[in-house]
């Protein structure tokens, strides 16, 4: 396969463009909300309760630190 048969960038469409954002974009969060889920499963107690029960800052920051990383990881497995 010659590279003129490949098709070039400008030859999709921006609706194309956004429907592939959409998809992307909702995998990503969707797998970050699992990711979240089962890093909760798998530590002892109740990290959903910690914080919003219990008003706890410190999970909170630990619960934020995790979707991070998880996202990360997702972006980087997106991109390559």
């Amino acid at each position: 396969m010659s590279l003129l048969s490949q098709p070039l960038l400008a030859e999709y469409s921006i609706s194309h463009g956004l429907v592939l954002f959409a998809v992307f974009g909702l995998a990503g969060i969707l797998m970050a909300i699992i990711g979240y889920k089962l890093f909760d499963k798998l530590t002892p107690g109740d990290l959903h309760a910690e914080i919003f029960e219990k008003k706890n800052i410190a999970a909170a920051i630990l619960a934020g630190s995790v979707i991070i990383g998880v996202s990360l990881i997702l972006a980087a497995a997106m991109n390559g």
